[in-house]
């Protein structure tokens, strides 16, 4: 493993003169401990800086990475520190460079329809900013309350309308990036089309803050939908409700916005988390189904036939809520599923493994065996409509630590292994970061990750940004 400079007191001087001495962070244990990990529950994947640094521009951004790369210490990119792969922690120490300060909307561009924003924006603010323009960024995560939408591009960040949207990478028309090396570079721009060179948005997006800082990101908007229409659709069983959602699609030729599936471990523990009571205690599964458009009565016959269809195929009983009150009360059982199972054991490995949508069927009865197989409980619930879910792992109460330790790991080897082959792979949006490095193997070839590697190596020659993270060069 390479060796890297501590960062001392020299250091974390420079930096100040850099960025201004108040937007350093150092031999401050309290508040430097929350820039230590994100949300992986395990704190294992935690590790201390040994100094924050918060810049406010792409200058001195550059000024810090060149200094990094003249003193040999490493760089750990962070936004809001809400990601689950351990993405934003310093797993070799040195500096966490923070964009918490870079948070303006540069520009609004109507006429273009593009937002040129920095990497600090919380993306729910950001959403409720251009709402009133009447238009929406389309590929927005779950989690867009607390996120920043330079860690959403960093990521590659998925969510709920990716059915009908697409992820956030559809949305990154150009990016300003400071490399590695400290060169600050423009990729893209305005432009709808743009096949001049490589495409280094694209391979920037998603690269989880390995190749390159984003100091300015332009975002493609569209306009608001008029119109939407959720809906709650009941099953008795988790199959029934998976084997609906290619047949929604196929059979009907709607394409939803989203399509969400929740068991009926994640619905049940989830609703008496928040105290609120099952529609259905026979209810096994569910699956909310949401639809947009600029004809309401076109929606609204696409959401009678969607209904006719799950009824056809198994359903026990469709919902549909037209109004706020209603659809806030259908989103809400989803949006805290995750939380209401941190506060049955905070041990717990949220995974978001992703298959072709037609494999989903064969992936719920492999996670069910893998649970009784090893004493684990494994709730699913996501984004069962472009084949993403959120398989977590969770340790029973009773379990010993140490058993948890070993049997984990067993787990999800056997679990990546067999998403593989189904023709799916370990993260559809969470990244690999350091938490899921050792199993990228399962599902890339050495031919695959030595491309990646490469390109690693004529970027970031002395591995200065986010090292040990997706794969380790030394």
């Amino acid at each position: 493993m390479k060796e890297y400079r501590p960062a001392g007191a020299v250091i974390a001087s420079e930096l100040g003169a850099i960025a201004g001495a108040e937007n350093v962070i150092f031999d401050d244990f309290d508040k430097m401990e929350p820039y230590s990990h994100d949300e992986v529950s395990d704190r294992n994947y935690s590790r201390m800086p040994e100094i924050v640094v918060r810049p406010d521009s792409a200058g001195q951004v550059s000024a810090i990475l060149k200094l990094a790369n003249r003193e040999n210490i490493p760089v750990t990119p962070r936004g809001a520190g809400s990601g689950l792969s351990g993405g934003a922690v310093p797993a070799r120490g040195g500096i966490v460079l923070s964009t918490e300060r870079m948070n303006r909307v540069l520009e609004i561009d109507r006429e273009n329809l593009i937002a040129v924003l920095e990497p600090g924006v919380i993306t729910n603010d950001f959403n409720t900013l251009v709402r009133r323009e009447g238009l929406f960024f389309a590929g927005y995560p779950m989690s867009l309350e607390v996120c920043f939408i330079g860690g959403n591009a960093a990521e590659n960040a998925g969510g709920g309308r990716a059915v009908k949207y697409g992820v956030t990478g559809r949305y990154i028309t150009g990016l300003e990036v400071v490399l590695p090396t400290g060169e600050i570079c423009t990729f893209g721009g305005k432009r709808v089309k743009d096949v001049t060179g490589y495409n280094m948005v694209q391979l920037m997006v998603g690269s989880e803050g390995t190749l390159g800082i984003f100091t300015k990101i332009y975002v493609k908007l569209l306009p608001l939908p008029r119109a939407g229409i959720d809906m709650m659709v009941l099953f008795a069983d988790v199959r029934s409700a998976i084997n609906a959602v290619p047949l929604i699609m196929t059979k009907t030729g709607i394409v939803p916005t989203g399509i969400e599936f929740m068991d009926k471990v994640s619905l049940d523990t989830t609703c008496e988390f928040l105290g609120e009571k099952k529609r259905h205690r026979e209810a096994g599964a569910v699956l909310i189904i949401e639809l947009d458009g600029n004809d309401p009565d076109l929606i609204r016959n696409e959401c009678l036939d969607i209904g006719d269809l799950c009824l056809d195929n198994g359903a026990l009983d469709a919902f549909v809520a037209e109004g706020p009150s209603d659809r806030e009360k259908i989103w809400k059982v989803r949006r805290h599923a995750a939380e209401a199972f941190k506060a049955i054991s905070p041990e717990q490995s949220v995974e978001d493994i992703v298959v072709p949508v037609s494999k989903i069927p064969a992936l719920i009865p492999i996670l069910e065996e893998l649970s009784a197989k090893h004493n684990v409980i494994i709730p699913c619930y996501g984004h069962a409509g472009d084949g993403n879910m959120h398989a977590t792992v969770v340790k029973k109460p009773g379990e010993s630590m140490e058993s948890w330790r070993k049997t984990l790991p067993l787990v999800l080897r056997e679990m990546y292994t067999q998403v593989g082959e189904l023709g799916g792979t370990i993260s559809g949006e969470h990244g690999i970061g350091h938490k899921r490095k050792d199993y990228l193997p399962i599902v890339l070839g050495e031919a695959e990750i030595g491309a990646m590697k490469k390109i690693k190596v004529a970027l970031d020659p002395n591995n200065i940004l986010n090292p040990g993270k997706i794969f380790d060069l030394d």
